[in-house]
C-alpha cells in the first residue's frame, strides 16, 4: 500500500534561501536575527517620540547584555589565568637558578683551567 501512495516523504532539512550568500558577506544567517528590521521600532508617535520597546526587543537586549557580561567575565578569567601562569613560570625559573647557585663551585686547578678557557 505504501508503494502505491502518490505522496513523497522527505527527511532533508530545509535551507533558507540566501543563507550561503549572507554567510559569505558577513551578514546574519537570516534577516530576523539582527539588523534594522529587528532592532528598530516598528512605529513612532507623530510628534517624533519613539515607541515603547516591544517584548522581543527587550528580550534580545537582555540576551545581549547577558552575553556581554559573560564575555567580560571570561576575558577577566583568562587574564588572571595568564598572569598566574607567567608568575608560576617565573617562580620555576628562579627556583632553577637557585638550585644552580647551590651546586659546588670548581676550585683550585679546575677554576684556573676554566678561567683560561674563557
Amino acid at each position: 500500500m505504501l508503494r502505491l501512495s502518490s505522496r513523497q516523504f522527505s527527511t532533508t532539512c530545509g535551507v533558507q534561501g540566501g543563507e550561503q550568500w549572507r554567510k559569505e558577506h558577513g551578514v546574519a544567517r537570516s534577516g530576523t536575527e539582527y539588523g534594522p528590521l529587528t532592532d528598530l521600532p516598528d512605529w513612532s508617535f507623530a510628534d517624533g517620540r519613539p515607541a515603547p520597546p516591544m517584548k522581543g526587543q527587550l528580550r534580545r537586549k537582555q540576551e545581549r547584555e547577558v552575553l556581554a557580561r559573560r564575555i567580560v567575565m571570561l576575558n577577566n578569567e583568562m587574564d588572571r589565568g595568564m598572569e598566574a601562569w607567567s608568575e608560576k613560570r617565573e617562580a620555576a625559573k628562579k627556583m632553577e637558578e637557585h638550585k644552580k647557585s647551590l651546586l659546588l663551585k670548581p676550585k683550585g686547578k679546575l677554576l684556573m683551567k676554566k678561567k683560561s678557557q674563557s
